[in-house]
């Protein structure tokens, strides 16, 4: 293992990050407030432990997001090298647990390759169960079941959990949907018998594997002797009592977070797993990062004098040594109108005058509607932007409709995904004949796959016609998983497009939109080909379907669309901002009722949360904030009065410059105050790259690279698509299977399998 001689990078940190990081042993807690360097402590500390023997194989380190472990891993390679450093466990909650779950698999009655379902995979076996037991669908809407569903899968809730709980039911009852137990029971039982896992059950299942059998446990837990988490203000229960259970034997758990920047209790996090960290074990020490690194002096002052009204929090004063920089401007508008072209007009004026680009600029609004009217203003003075959080690449119908195919290749007994794509593109297997297969299944207890494997078990259900479609259809998925088992994940899916009849359905339509539909698709087979092309040259590839699928379906909403390399304008929900930074910051609507939100105004624990919120838009802010409310909005097409938010009250003057030297009028908050009940419009936006298909040819086989490559040497310069330049620092093994490691320059060593390798010498 090379780690930088005589520990010189332990000289990148401050005093108060070096203590948490040379800890060997025990339970710690590191509170890092906002841009303090809690990922450099975080990857530091793991690198620490390995230079002190600890083996990397018995290091598991938790995310949130798969760009937060790529970053981390990529640094930690960077101090102990590629090689070591991907013996690592480390990863996001769900994708660690997948692949537990994946070992261990058979004691839970799940296949080892069970399908995990996305959000709207689960929607649309909830509307499905809804319809068929005629249930009213305005009481049930499918989207609140599936979110109550998941609530009580994090509470460790099980079905038979539920219905042994009378407040649960007289709840639902009271709201007069008595029949959600029955959805969730249903749910369950058909999940369970198509071999599939939800997000929520990457959890659950987990949690019910450390419980059930004890041997597991004892077998991770000596596997996993140093554990650490990363923003563990944001772990949900079972989340947490995971993390409990595995850290349970050796104690050697480090969590890092900000007590501040708890904002997703919507999502079942729990602020008080990391305020009562000190009480789950024994002999914690508890380390604060308090210097911020990215903000200035008036950002981080005004950060400061707004959250220390919450009284739920851990002591800390965060302080900077950078400038004091300017104050914070407050505006007053009278419209949102006029809002949106105020936020244009700064920004040209702020560009043109420090000759900035767009991307050095973002908006933070607190709903997604707010976007609106500063999308118009940014149009018409023709500033490029890009919204951040609409609708995923993966989810949209074309893509999802291709990947319903694929998944059916894996599991058969995926019945989500079979309904979606029996009759598409159209086959004559209409909903009536859908219906009576699924009765037919639920009554056998077979998947619908089973049913229509035979013939002879539906030919008393179904005439001749349709029993013809119907083995047509099983023949044609027949066909493809037997290809899947010679083929990679780019071929088979190539193979799927030319015999499934997808493209040339699209092509029917010449409009816009399938035209659309069609880059897409096309920008698909790119990923895959991207996807192949990374983990061809790699001497552990996997470039099977079935890999494939796994990677895309642990992608988490934060690590969607979040490519910041392009010159646009950065538009987005102060949610989805989180631990990210812009050097200028627009926080826009600061108005009571819409931040804080409406719905946050019945408890003090609520209203804290909104006030966190206000101060994670707030410290995403590197050089200067900007913050304006209206005096009225548009809501629902109505023009209503509304107030300026109490957190502007709440600011210490100090750091603080009015627009046009205006007295900002505070309200009163003493009375009681009128809520107005809210529904948010969620506006849906997708841009995609019109990235042309590239030539596939050639994609995994030896190509004429690899002829030069059976010449290279130790010490030679090579450089690389990909990876950039690098020096050849050894070469293993013999004949097709010869192994070059490869020291790139701000990348690390990665290995690469030379008969593929696409090396070029100077």
């Amino acid at each position: 293992m090379q780690i930088k001689e005589d520990k010189e990078y332990l000289s990148d940190l401050n005093e108060a990050q070096k203590a948490p990081v040379i800890q060997k042993e025990g339970p710690l807690i590191v509170i890092a407030g906002a841009g303090s360097g809690k990922t450099r402590v975080l990857t530091y500390r793991i690198a620490y432990l390995m230079d002190q023997g600890i083996d990397p194989f018995s290091i598991l380190a938790l995310t949130f997001t798969n760009k937060a472990a790529r970053e981390m891993k990529d640094r930690i390679s960077k101090v102990v090298g590629q090689s070591e450093a991907m013996n690592l466990w480390m990863g996001t909650f769900h994708s660690v647990f997948a692949r537990i779950l994946r070992a261990e698999s058979n004691k839970l009655g799940y296949p080892s390759n069970f399908t995990i379902y996305d959000t709207q995979d689960s929607e649309r076996l909830i509307s499905s169960i809804i319809k068929e037991k005629n249930f009213d669908k305005d009481l049930y809407k499918y989207k609140q079941i599936r979110s109550r569903i998941s609530t009580f899968k994090n509470n460790l809730i099980t079905v038979n959990a539920y219905f042994n709980n009378p407040e649960l039911m007289e709840a639902d009852l009271m709201s007069k949907r008595p029949k959600i137990g029955e959805i969730y029971k249903e749910y369950v039982e058909r999940t369970f018998k198509a071999g599939v896992m939800d997000f929520d059950d990457l959890l659950l299942k987990t949690n019910e594997l450390l419980n059930k059998f004890p041997d597991v446990l004892a077998k991770y837990q000596e596997r996993f002797k140093y554990i650490l988490v990363d923003e563990y203000q944001d772990t949900n229960h079972s989340q947490y009592l995971i993390v409990k259970a595995l850290s349970d034997r050796y104690q050697n758990i480090c969590v890092v977070g900000d007590d501040s920047q708890s904002i997703y209790s919507f999502r079942g996090a729990n602020i008080n797993n990391i305020l009562n960290f000190q009480k789950d074990y024994e002999d914690v020490n508890l380390y604060r990062l308090e210097q911020n690194y990215r903000s200035t002096k008036n950002i981080v002052n005004l950060a400061n004098s707004v959250i220390k009204h919450n009284l739920s929090k851990i002591e800390k004063s965060v302080w900077t040594h950078n400038d004091n920089g300017e104050k914070i401007l407050v505006s007053k508008m009278h419209s949102d109108a006029e809002e949106g072209r105020y936020v244009a007009s700064k920004i040209e004026e702020i560009k043109t005058k420090n000759l900035l680009k767009n991307k050095d600029f973002a908006i933070l609004y607190r709903t997604n509607a707010q976007s609106r009217a500063i999308e118009d203003s940014l149009r018409k003075k023709s500033i490029p932007y890009r919204i951040y959080g609409g609708l995923s690449f993966y989810k949209r119908k074309e893509i999802k409709d291709v990947l319903a195919y694929l998944r059916l290749i894996i599991n058969p007994k995926d019945e989500e995904s079979l309904k979606r794509i029996i009759n598409y593109p159209a086959r004559g297997i209409g909903q009536s004949t859908l219906d009576k297969l699924i009765f037919y299944s639920n009554e056998n207890n077979i998947s619908i796959y089973e049913s229509i494997s035979d013939s002879n078990k539906i030919k008393n259900i179904f005439n001749k016609g349709v029993l013809e479609r119907l083995s047509k259809f099983y023949f044609l998925i027949e066909m493809f998983r037997i290809e899947n088992q010679k083929l990679n994940a780019f071929e088979i899916c190539d193979l799927v497009f030319k015999k499934s009849g997808i493209i040339q359905e699209l092509k029917k339509d010449f409009t816009p939109e399938s035209l659309t539909r069609i880059e897409n698709i096309e920008e698909l087979l790119n990923g895959i080909r991207d996807f192949i092309e990374g983990q061809v040259e790699l001497a552990d590839a996997d470039t099977s379907l079935a890999n494939f699928i796994q990677d895309i379906s642990l992608v988490t909403d934060f690590d969607i669309n979040n490519n910041y390399e392009k010159d646009e304008v950065s538009l987005m929900t102060i949610h989805l901002s989180k631990g990210l930074e812009f050097p200028y910051v627009f926080i826009v609507g600061l108005e009571e009722d819409l931040f804080p939100s409406a719905l946050s105004l019945n408890s003090r624990s609520e209203l804290e949360e909104e006030r966190r919120l206000f101060y994670v838009a707030l410290t995403r802010a590197e050089k200067q904030a900007f913050l304006s409310y209206t005096l009225s909005r548009y809501r629902w097409g109505k023009i209503i009065d509304v107030e300026a938010s109490r957190f502007i009250e709440e600011m210490d003057t100090e750091y603080l410059e009015f627009n046009n030297n205006e007295e900002t009028f505070f309200p009163s908050y003493g009375g009681t105050r009128k809520k107005e009940k809210k529904i948010n419009s969620l506006s849906n936006f997708y841009t995609t790259n019109n990235k042309r298909l590239k030539t596939i040819n050639n994609v995994g086989k030896i190509s004429d690279f690899s002829i030069k490559n059976n010449s290279l040497k130790i010490n030679q310069e090579v450089s690389h698509e990909r990876f950039g330049y690098g020096i050849i620092i050894g070469i293993d093994g013999k004949g097709k299977d010869k192994i070059a490691s490869i020291d790139f320059k701000g990348i690390g060593v990665k290995k690469l399998l030379l008969r593929f390798a696409k090396l070029k010498t100077s």
